[in-house]
């Protein structure tokens, strides 16, 4: 059967599932397609010049002979043997950089990180690593949301010119785009559900310690989670399930609206309210009035952030094999020395900052952690959770200006809930419910901590409420 381009890497997860499992298609064929989109309209010389894949895999067509050949014999590891997976380039794999944006690390070896292994051992064939805000984003106040100096600035897939949010920024374009089914990304805070709500697709960032951080270049050990992007909730779900090792379970969440977190945004605060009043008047959502979140909030949870960036990004650059910058003074001097290329845009601030707090030893940091903690969950989650098990609010307006002279971050038209969650270190997920001027926005879904099914069921309702099925015109 003769197919276009990018037809199998843009199919869902479950379909292509069918496709392996009837013989239509192989794993060689499927990673074959992925490379070969991803060089029609991902590279930077290519016509559309995306610029979400990092680096493909080197081992990655053999990773799919080796699938088909377990199928042929009847061994396969899992039903999802043979999917191809693109993974951020801040988590470690064999054979791919790992190099979290920065030049800093480019050449040093990398090793299969934990959630890497589980999904090798499930089968699924790593094709390659995406594109990030270099560092994650926690560098510079002025930074523009998906560049870095190792892989340059990501575009976003419905309009060139438009940003790919951050610091996920590779994996939801790439989603987005149809190079792949599904991608892993990472949140420390919005890094998955922003460029998820941008790029037009479904994204999950799990509790807190759900899935191990174990070779991710790190941040914040309280707030960092790796988690999955896909074009369909039910794929988000697959994916959670087989990177946690963790069961989908059926749920019926109690529904409640946050009807004071706006995006900000006109039509975007239009399109999630169209889809809010369905769950009210048929879903028996509850409307609630959350409390504010105020600028102090960020404070703290600025000071929390840098404290463990201190500590455990110090940690991680020592121990990871081969030579290089071993600390974050380290990589500030690094930069410096190579402002050229690491600093042609805008600073590192924030790893200055970072340094001078000293990390957690600083006694701001554990009064700015508890207090923390008492607002987000005491004063603001859990009241607004006394009736219902899930928050829903609107996500991010539709996608900004890419501007890398003044910069481009994410702070216009953002969502309200991201931060709350990722304080608390509870689940989040974005899905799409419409577009803005040809542009997608989201709602987020937040819920308690460990319970992963009660957003996941959610999603799945909003999605099919709503049934987006608009792609990108690339």
């Amino acid at each position: 059967m003769s197919r276009t381009i990018g037809e199998l890497a843009g199919t869902s997860a479950e379909e292509l599932i069918s496709l392996l499992a009837s013989g239509e298609v192989t794993s060689v064929d499927i990673v074959n397609d992925c490379i070969a989109y991803a060089a029609a309209i991902d590279h930077p010389s290519s016509a559309r010049a995306l610029n979400s894949i990092a680096q493909i895999s080197p081992t990655a067509l053999d990773e799919a002979t080796a699938s088909d050949a377990r199928r042929r014999e009847g061994k396969l590891l899992s039903e999802n043997d043979g999917l191809p997976l693109f993974i951020k380039d801040n988590i470690e794999a064999v054979g791919l950089p790992g190099a979290a944006g920065s030049t800093a690390l480019v050449g040093r070896p990398t090793r299969d990180a934990a959630l890497v292994r589980a999904a090798r051992a499930a089968g699924l064939v790593i094709v390659g690593s995406t594109n990030l805000s270099e560092w994650a984003n926690l560098r510079s106040p002025k930074s523009t949301s998906g560049w870095s100096a190792f892989g340059g600035l990501v575009d976003n897939p419905w309009r060139h010119g438009r940003s790919a949010g951050g610091s996920s920024s590779g994996s939801g374009a790439a989603v987005g785009a149809g190079l792949t089914p599904w991608a892993v990304g990472t949140e420390t805070d919005g890094s998955i559900i922003c460029p998820a709500s941008v790029s037009g697709v479904a994204g999950l960032k799990p509790t807190v310690g759900s899935i191990s951080t174990d070779g991710v270049v790190p941040l914040s050990a309280s707030q960092d989670s790796p988690g999955p992007i896909a074009r369909r909730v039910s794929d988000v779900a697959r994916l959670w399930s087989i990177l946690s090792g963790k069961p989908v379970n059926p749920a019926s969440p109690r529904l409640v609206i946050a009807t004071n977190w706006l995006a900000g945004h006109e039509g975007t605060d239009e399109v999630v309210a169209s889809v809010t009043e369905v769950l009210l008047a048929e879903h028996g959502a509850q409307p609630v009035v959350v409390a504010d979140i105020t600028e102090a909030d960020g404070s703290d949870e600025l000071t929390v952030l840098l404290c463990e960036m201190a500590d455990d990004l110090s940690a991680y650059l020592a121990g990871r094999p081969g030579d290089g910058v071993t600390s974050l003074a380290d990589v500030v001097a690094y930069e410096k020395a190579h402002a050229d290329t690491e600093l042609k845009w805008f600073g590192h601030e924030f790893f200055e900052q970072a340094l001078e707090l000293r990390g957690r030893a600083n006694p701001d940091y554990a009064i700015a952690r508890e207090r923390n903690l008492r607002r987000m969950i005491d004063e603001v989650l859990e009241p607004a959770l006394v009736h219902g098990d899930v928050l829903i609010s609107a996500a991010y307006g539709p996608a900004w200006e890419s501007d890398l002279v003044n910069g481009g971050h994410s702070n216009a038209f953002a969502s309200v809930a991201t931060m709350p969650a990722a304080i608390a270190g509870w689940p989040i997920a974005t899905v799409p419910v419409g577009l803005v001027d040809g542009l997608p926005v989201g709602v987020s879904i937040v819920g308690r901590a460990g319970r992963e099914d009660d957003v996941l069921a959610a999603a799945a309702l909003i999605e099919r409420i709503v049934n987006f099925t608009a792609r990108p015109a690339l």
